[in-house]
């Protein structure tokens, strides 16, 4: 029970931290009390800002921690530079790379479309996982998991914003492909990162994702002219080092929930996440969804906590015991 409990703090603790991108990117009463955000435009440049920023705390904060959640981190890191192991190193590498890519493009989407949306467009991502997995890993989708997949489509399609006066089409067609396509790249990250875990323990990599991620994000400001003069710079920072605390917080959350009630039904629970994300999106900045959004984020959340459901009898009978 206390893991379930966990797992739940944990989508709880991490819808903050979009909450707190979409804050930055527009403006909102929150709590209905404080006139906050619109500090900078939902596009790339702001976003690699704010992963720059985020990870600028998140990347020393987990360099500290990493060898008391597991004393041989750094080991494993320096002996990837063996020769023997530069196969796992540049997997490692990879991910951070999806990583930054997924992270920024979904800044993007919750930026330009409401967060509850623009994360359950995101969670679609177990489609792309299957086809992935199938492709490298010979994992052929089950009927079920067709039909299942067939159901995450259908719900995500009727989370789909119509225009408003003050947001256009293309900017909602943009946000809409910024969430499937970071899903997509996440799915990618997943399958690599599933086969790194073989040779590699989770704390080490992770944060090897993370110091790959703050790298490019710093690299990529570089290339942009952003008016630096021109920013809030106090805000930005109040805003990025919540969402860091709270984003780190939420991985630590999901990893001891993993470990007290296993991975896949961490999955089940984690599914909830879109749905938790539009609740407290509704509460904290009165982000509202229309009937038919609401029943669309039902639908997603439902198929992939079934997908999850799947392995979980899948894995039962294999290990009967």
């Amino acid at each position: 029970m206390l893991g379930i409990l966990i797992v739940l703090l944990s989508s709880f603790v991490l819808s903050f931290h979009n909450i707190t991108v979409r804050v930055l990117f527009a403006e909102h009463l929150v709590l209905g009390l404080f006139l906050l955000g619109g500090y900078v435009k939902p596009d790339l440049p702001n976003s690699f800002l704010l992963m720059f920023m985020r990870m600028l705390l998140v990347v020393p904060l987990m360099a500290f921690l990493a060898p008391k959640l597991y004393p041989s981190a750094w080991k494993e890191c320096i002996n990837l530079f063996n020769r023997d192991r530069r196969d796992v190193l540049v997997q490692a590498f990879g991910c951070g790379v999806l990583m930054f890519v997924y992270v920024a493009t979904l800044y993007v989407a919750i930026g330009l479309i409401p967060t509850g949306i623009a994360m359950t467009l995101f969670f679609t991502y177990p489609i792309f996982t299957a086809l992935l997995a199938w492709q490298f890993f010979g994992d052929r989708p089950t009927l079920f998991r067709w039909i299942v997949m067939g159901i995450i489509l259908v719900g995500s399609a009727l989370t789909i914003p119509q225009s408003t006066p003050t947001q256009n089409n293309y900017a909602i067609a943009i946000g809409i492909l910024a969430s499937v396509g970071s899903g997509v790249v996440y799915a990618l990250y997943t399958v690599i990162a599933q086969k790194c875990f073989e040779k590699l323990h989770p704390i080490p990599f992770t944060w090897i994702s993370f110091a790959t991620t703050l790298l490019l994000s710093g690299v990529s400001l570089l290339f942009w002219q952003l008016p630096y003069n021109n920013l809030a710079w106090t805000p930005l920072w109040i805003g990025g080092i919540f969402s860091g605390l709270v984003s780190f917080l939420g991985h630590i959350l999901n990893n001891i929930g993993i470990r007290a009630i296993g991975a896949t039904a961490a999955s089940i629970i984690g599914s909830s996440s879109p749905a938790l994300t539009a609740l407290v999106a509704w509460i904290v900045i009165h982000e509202t969804l229309n009937a038919i959004q609401i029943l669309g984020i039902g639908i997603v959340t439902l198929g992939i906590a079934l997908l999850s459901g799947e392995r979980a009898v899948i894995k039962r009978s294999h290990h009967p015991n």
